[in-house]
């Protein structure tokens, strides 16, 4: 089920930085989130397992199963929206796991998706958005709830949990330009590609064109690359929000939403 990934010079400097204990590994099937016998073969790689859980009273009754079994004690990696990698601080040392979906990527675009995990795992921050919300997620679904049924409410809040990492990460990944070139350029070059995108989202979304959450990904994901983003994304993209984050959040959903 895994294997322990080569890695290349780059990344390999990465993680010496941001996340030296970090193991990574490739999965031998895609996933969104592993099923638990599957996870629990991690513990043949790490010295110890320490599976989160968080308060039920956090999670709204009519929430996706997947999020009411993340905040469970059941031992949970991954999660829907997590893309190519996932990672998880839930062992000991963290692991950053490699799905094989992205085979056929090109490998700069690659080697820059293995580093932002690291850099992510080196932040100490929450691995998905309930640890970010904690128990005002009850509230943030309140919030949005006469616009956005609970599985679009659930692909919102991670969209402006992954905004707020790219807060976080961009900054790192700006310094890149002279410490590692090749991952810079990648992530300059995915930058770029989602601008295009960007241009008319506003519009799209009005027209019925682009659902909202769907938008908000886009956005949010343009975050990390220091983009400018339309209304009312572009308050996303503030040092406020990297500064006060969920209350932040909350109160840009409810202002967006009312």
């Amino acid at each position: 089920m895994f294997a322990e990934r080569p890695l290349s010079d780059a990344v390999e400097q990465v993680r010496a930085v941001h996340a030296p204990e970090a193991l990574v590994l490739d999965v031998q099937r895609d996933f969104e989130t592993l099923p638990p016998a599957s996870a629990e073969q991690l513990g043949l790689f790490v010295e110890s397992l320490d599976p989160a859980s968080y308060p039920r009273s956090w999670v709204p009754a009519d929430a996706p199963e997947v999020l009411a079994e993340y905040a469970s004690d059941t031992f949970t990696v991954g999660a829907p929206g997590d893309g190519g990698v996932a990672w998880t601080r839930q062992t000991d040392p963290p692991i950053v796991l490699v799905k094989p979906r992205l085979s056929g990527l090109p490998d700069a675009f690659v080697q820059f998706l293995l580093a932002e995990a690291l850099v992510q795992v080196g932040l100490g921050v929450p691995e998905q958005f309930l640890g970010f919300f904690e128990d005002r997620y009850r509230k943030f679904a309140g919030a949005v709830s006469g616009r956005l049924d609970p599985a679009d409410t659930y692909q919102l809040a991670a969209a402006l949990y992954e905004g707020y990492l790219g807060l976080h990460t961009r900054p790192v990944f700006a310094d890149w330009a002279d410490e590692q070139p090749p991952l810079y350029d990648a992530w300059v070059d995915a930058g770029q590609r989602l601008q295009p995108r960007l241009s008319s989202l506003s519009e799209d979304v009005a027209s019925g064109r682009t659902a909202f959450g769907d938008a908000a990904e886009l956005a949010c994901s343009a975050i990390k690359h220091d983009l400018e983003l339309p209304t009312p994304f572009g308050a996303l993209n503030a040092d406020a929000y990297r500064e006060h984050g969920a209350d932040y959040a909350l109160k840009w959903a409810e202002k967006t939403l009312e």
